[in-house]
């Protein structure tokens, strides 16, 4: 790879690395097609097009049943990595779960009570492919935060993949499909004869996925729409080539159209982190997919004239992942606002999020970060505020209410104040 200067750096190239989007209008009008025929018909729709997309005949879409029996059937090392990971996960969204509470506000008893969504959606990417991860990702926080019917959709394979299927159940899902892709999303949105509707979906997928979540948003509610995986690694000059490149190049290894990117203070380490990229990707087994991520416009090395320059380009492109490997990261970290996970130091590599530190690796992209977090307990919650008062209380906020009603030409609200205080 070639470093480039920030200073340097036009229009276009700007637009390139800030402007990231998920890639779906492209498809959007193939998608409201797919999600129209799921609404219409149900499981035959469905079916037809797992025989179109997956090349899988579907018999049975429900397999609850064959998931229960693959955790049992796992090895003993893989099934106890998947329990670790989900204990993890499990702890680290039990402290975010947040408490009722009623507070006297001069004689206005307030106060704010949470309660869980009924039905949750979520998507596990697969197929023959092993995505434990995102099963315990979106599963767990969901039963974490108390919903009672939580089903997921997996793509259909001729023989599922058994370690996917473990973790859907160590994850304690209640129900799962085997139906990927957009008519997933449309059969957890509307329900089909074998899938029921729920009230939100969410999980990782690709654009297909990424397109039917905003088709469906509206009828139903989704977590974000989010595209291909991002990085942007912050350095200083204390740190490793090596460190940094093995970052970049993992999260390139998870897609040809990934945004990976390093920027650094520092002349000379931005041009061995460059060169150890080069190196590292020759001797990873998808070296293909890594090196099309590589050559995306929204990936790069970059030279930053000092320290602040590369935080300001940090918030800027607002990445998923946000790797800081600096002698004072903290302080980096201080002026950092946007960005869906960090990791600090040079030994918190951002697969230990990706798999079993305990924090959830569903993050928004494209510079969602900017606006919203990541998948937490929060997303399957819904609050509710509380409020009692006494006549002395309404009494006190009566010339305010009533001066502001009046304001409003809503006489009635005033009335409704007078008639309690006047009887």
């Amino acid at each position: 790879m070639n470093v480039q200067e920030i200073a340097d750096l036009g229009p276009g190239d700007r637009s390139a690395l800030f402007d990231r989007d998920a890639g779906i209008e492209a498809i959007r009008d193939d998608v409201r097609d797919i999600v129209d025929r799921v609404r219409t018909e149900g499981d035959v729709a469905v079916r037809e097009f797992s025989r179109e997309f997956d090349e899988v005949e579907v018999g049975n879409l429900d397999i609850t049943d064959e998931a229960e029996r693959a955790y049992e059937a796992v090895d003993d090392d893989v099934r106890e990595a998947i329990e670790t990971a989900a204990d993890n996960v499990r702890k680290f969204h039990e402290a975010q779960l947040p408490a009722d509470w009623r507070e006297d506000f001069d004689g206005r008893e307030l106060g704010r009570r949470f309660r869980p969504l009924e039905r949750v959606g979520v998507y596990v990417p697969g197929g023959a492919a092993a995505y434990p991860s995102s099963a315990l990702m979106g599963v767990v926080p969901a039963k974490v935060a108390g919903v009672e019917q939580v089903a997921v959709t997996t793509p259909p394979a001729e023989e599922q993949n058994p370690i996917t299927l473990a973790a859907i159940h160590a994850a304690g899902a209640d129900a799962v499909y085997r139906v990927g892709g957009a008519q997933a999303v449309a059969a957890l949105a509307y329900g089909t004869e074998s899938v029921d509707r729920v009230q939100k979906v969410v999980g990782p997928g690709n654009r297909w996925v990424t397109a039917a979540k905003a088709e469906v948003q509206g009828d139903v509610a989704i977590d974000f729409l989010a595209g291909p995986s991002e990085l942007l690694v912050v350095a200083d000059e204390t740190a490793d080539p090596a460190f940094v490149a093995s970052d970049v190049v993992a999260q390139a290894e998870h897609d040809p159209n990934a945004a990976v990117v390093a920027v650094t203070d520092d002349a000379d380490l931005a041009e061995a982190v460059a060169a150890e990229i080069d190196r590292q990707a020759g001797e990873r087994e998808r070296e293909d997919v890594i090196r099309a991520a590589l050559d995306n416009d929204a990936s790069g090395v970059f030279h930053a004239r000092s320290t602040s320059e590369a935080i300001l380009f940090a918030e800027e492109y607002a990445a998923e992942h946000l790797s800081i490997q600096a002698d004072d990261d903290e302080a980096i970290l201080s002026r950092i606002d946007s960005a869906g996970s960090v990791f600090l130091g040079p030994y918190t590599p951002v697969a230990a999020g990706d798999y079993a530190s305990g924090t959830n690796h569903v993050l928004p992209t494209n510079g969602l970060a900017k606006i919203t977090g990541g998948l937490s307990v929060d997303t399957f919650l819904r609050s509710t505020t509380v409020q009692r008062m006494d006549e002395a209380a309404l009494g006190d906020l009566r010339d305010t209410i009533e001066t502001l009603a009046e304001a409003e030409g809503l006489e009635a609200h005033a009335e409704s104040v007078r008639k309690r205080l006047e009887e």
